[in-house]
């Protein structure tokens, strides 16, 4: 498999309907071809800090290739999710809010997830790092880039994952999932060592209850008509900074030699861990992870170790 690569201005973006069934899976993938997108120089990238986002329909391996890089290198996995959990559980300000709106069934408005994002993002202006969740919508996209440019922060890379509609369907019904870890198993091609069980701690596995082909439908569409604006977006001369580009595979394993090259190639101040974490998931608002990490670097340190 290949990774594309092209310049925003002689990116063509195909129509995407607002309604798509899983037969049409290549018309979809050629419709999500977009390529790298604003290249620059070295000199001109910010000393090469990575700020990423990765888009893909759902079950194309968002989570699987994230926790494989903050496996690997020295990056921060930053969850929408969890931090919205984190504010709500301390009770800050806008925790309070966002607690207040989800108890009435309503949707967290874009200001105060703004807010909620911006407030860990501050504090990781040298930081390597990459959002998961976060933005869903252009308008939360469009919110995001003036935040990070007024910080002298921009994104600098932005990975779409182009996975065929009836690949994903078939994966996703061979799919299991430990939830307190967010590791994910698939009995075709990445099997658990004891089927049913976790490798790292023996717990069982459960079925994600949306990974059924009618709720996928409704997920596709919703991904259609929300993020597909989005990936325009940064394919588009109005992105200034984040390098946009489309990897494609069916499955994790092809996907990732691609990833992990365009992320050695293009931020080689990207330092792997010099310890392989034991945690699958590394999240910055897990405060326990962040202060093993940080006693492991003094040690690490203390003894001389690169």
């Amino acid at each position: 498999m290949t990774v594309l690569f092209a310049r925003a201005p002689s990116i063509r973006i195909a129509h995407i309907p607002t309604t798509r069934s899983i037969s049409h899976s290549a018309s979809s993938s050629k419709a999500l071809s977009f390529g790298l997108n604003n290249l620059r120089s070295a000199e001109q990238n910010d000393g090469k800090i990575l700020r990423m986002l990765m888009f893909g329909k759902p079950g194309a391996g968002k989570g699987t290739l994230s926790a494989r890089l903050v496996k690997k290198y020295d990056i921060l996995s930053l969850s929408m999710g969890d931090l919205i959990r984190q504010h709500i559980a301390e009770r800050t300000e806008v925790g309070r809010q966002a607690e207040e709106i989800v108890a009435q069934g309503n949707l967290v408005p874009d200001e105060i997830v703004l807010k909620i994002v911006t407030s860990k993002l501050e504090a990781l202006h040298n930081k390597h790092w990459i959002l998961d969740g976060f933005p869903r919508t252009l308008v939360q996209g469009k919110m995001l880039d003036i935040h990070l440019q007024n910080q002298n922060s921009p994104l600098s890379l932005v990975v779409n994952l182009d996975v065929a509609d009836g690949v994903i369907l078939s994966r996703i019904s061979d799919r299991w999932v430990h939830l307190p870890s967010g590791r994910v198993y698939n009995m075709s091609y990445n099997r658990p060592k004891v089927d049913g069980f976790d490798d790292e701690t023996g717990e069982p596995l459960t079925k994600r209850p949306d990974d059924n082909p009618e709720i996928f439908s409704r997920r596709l569409k919703q991904f259609y008509d929300s993020t597909s604006p989005l990936l325009a977006y940064y394919a588009s001369p109005a992105n200034k900074s984040a390098r946009l580009v489309t990897l494609q595979g069916e499955t994790s394993d092809q996907i990732w030699p691609q990833l992990d090259a365009v992320v050695r190639r293009n931020f080689p101040g990207v330092r792997e861990r010099a310890v392989s974490m034991t945690k699958w998931r590394y999240s910055l608002s897990d405060p326990f992870a962040l202060e093993q990490e940080k006693r492991a670097m003094k040690r690490r340190a203390a003894g001389g170790d690169a």
